[in-house]
């Protein structure tokens, strides 16, 4: 899979900037955003097989020459969020390889990271969820986990990515319904609107 089949498409991206014209009245009136947690809902069967599968999979990816490139790249954009160099590449190379393995674009991944919880592995929202993608602790019972732990970066990864494309998937490629539902907001534009925000201005590589 080349750079160019991991990004958003065009179309999903015009349908950001359609939503952003709407929003756009709360946010120039300074608004504040209410703290977002990651998918909340019971889980649906189809989910929770496609998660347990995910989590017992191998732990060990092969990263193409492009990807050190993209590193590079999103290692300048994150450095104001994670000061720290190792830390920083040691988490854009899980980021990568998770996202890859999902079939998800990596820099949507990172604006879904940075609205959730401005990457602080250790974040818990007011409703109970955890880590840098803001996944509920009962999806760990759910597929027969519960020993796991999801301050553990590639835990929380791999199960946000695995619950994200299966969103995606399920509303046929509608990024903002997709973000909805894994956010636990459906019909409503708040928080699909913010992560397409943190998309363009930050992550998205036009």
């Amino acid at each position: 899979m080349n750079q160019r089949q991991l990004r958003p498409s065009r179309q999903a991206i015009g349908a950001g900037a359609r939503l952003f014209g709407i929003l756009m009245g709360g946010f120039c009136l300074g608004i504040p955003l209410q703290g977002y947690a990651g998918p909340t809902a019971p889980p649906e069967p189809e989910l929770r097989d496609l998660l347990l599968r995910s989590v017992d999979a191998a732990d060990s990816f092969e990263h193409p020459y492009d990807a050190e490139v993209w590193l590079l790249d999103m290692s300048s954009r994150l450095s104001r969020i994670v000061p720290s160099d190792a830390e920083r590449l040691e988490l854009l190379r899980m980021v990568h390889a998770e996202a890859r393995r999902a079939k998800l674009s990596p820099e949507l991944v990172l604006a879904v990271i940075e609205v959730e919880s401005r990457f602080d592995r250790f974040a818990i929202s007011v409703a109970g969820a955890q880590g840098l993608m803001q996944i509920m602790p009962f999806w760990l019972k759910e597929i027969g986990h519960p020993q796991d732990n999801l301050f553990i970066v590639q835990t929380n990864l791999r199960m946000g990515c695995t619950i994200l494309k299966y969103y995606l998937d399920r509303e046929k490629g509608n990024l903002v319904q997709a973000l909805a539902r894994y956010n636990g907001s459906l019909g409503r534009l708040e928080y699909p609107g913010k992560v397409i925000e943190v998309l363009n201005k930050r992550w998205y590589r036009g």
